[in-house]
């Protein structure tokens, strides 16, 4: 009995170091990236990038030349998102002639969707020193004009995108056969909702069919990720309805 329960014990303390090892590898930050990064497990998952600024330069055709900002020549890090995920996944999967596969989403739509991700997320964290700010006013001169103005600036820019969004459906129930959709209780996805679904919540795309009742299929969830690269071509300033061509 007491050697059971030794080996019982053992295994446990094992168990419990190879999922401490696992997190701890998780919140490392990946090959590449400065050795002042710390360890950090609440980061989740991330991926390495190299920061980039745009720099006047006579000698270039348009006037600008594009110049790495790493530090000493290391990669920053950031937070892995859903596109991540799927530029991983499709990388993967190969081709008749053993090409990796392309993401489904192109670099155009990408960036904008994770603009509109840190533009909202900024926007709601200036919120409450906005309106401390805006309470201090009265009593003189708070030095926060500026962060105002590029607190209303940056409002406006979400309004915009908010308004190429539109209100329309991504999944209409009415176009989907009730065996194909999850049964009656599926409900509409609209356009407002997926984007926020996906950019802002971090959610995959079967998520928000589950959310929605609808049916985890394969195909529901392509319609999804059709439905978004439309959608964020129009938050990009333009549509190109059947034009969307992977990157």
């Amino acid at each position: 009995m007491t050697v059971f329960n030794s080996k019982a014990g053992a295994a446990r303390r094992l168990t419990e170091q190879e999922r401490l090892a696992a997190i701890i590898a998780r919140a490392t930050p990946v090959d590449g990236c400065g050795p002042a990064i710390p360890v950090a497990p609440a980061r989740g998952p991330q991926v390495a990038f190299v920061p980039h600024v745009i720099m006047p330069d006579e000698k270039a055709e348009d006037g600008y030349k594009v110049e790495r900002t790493g530090w000493r020549g290391f990669s920053a890090v950031r937070g892995a998102d859903v596109f991540d995920v799927l530029e991983r996944a499709a990388a993967k999967r190969k081709d008749k002639d053993g090409n990796p596969g392309r993401s489904p989403f192109t670099k155009g739509q990408v960036n904008v969707a994770r603009l509109y991700r840190d533009l909202v997320e900024r926007h709601d964290a200036g919120g409450m020193r906005c309106a401390s700010l805006e309470a201090r006013r009265g009593s003189g001169p708070s030095g926060g004009g500026e962060f105002i103005d590029a607190f209303i600036s940056e409002g406006e820019q979400i309004a915009l995108m908010r308004r190429r969004i539109g209100n329309g459906v991504a999944m209409a129930v009415r176009r989907v056969r009730p065996s194909k959709r999850g049964g009656p209780d599926a409900r509409p996805i609209p356009d407002r909702v997926l984007v926020d679904a996906i950019c802002l919540d971090g959610c995959s795309f079967r998520a928000v069919l589950e959310r929605h009742g609808w049916s985890l299929d394969g195909k529901n969830a392509k319609k999804l990720i059709v439905a978004l690269a439309s959608i964020l071509d129009r938050m990009q300033g333009y549509d190109l309805p059947g034009q969307h061509k992977p990157s």
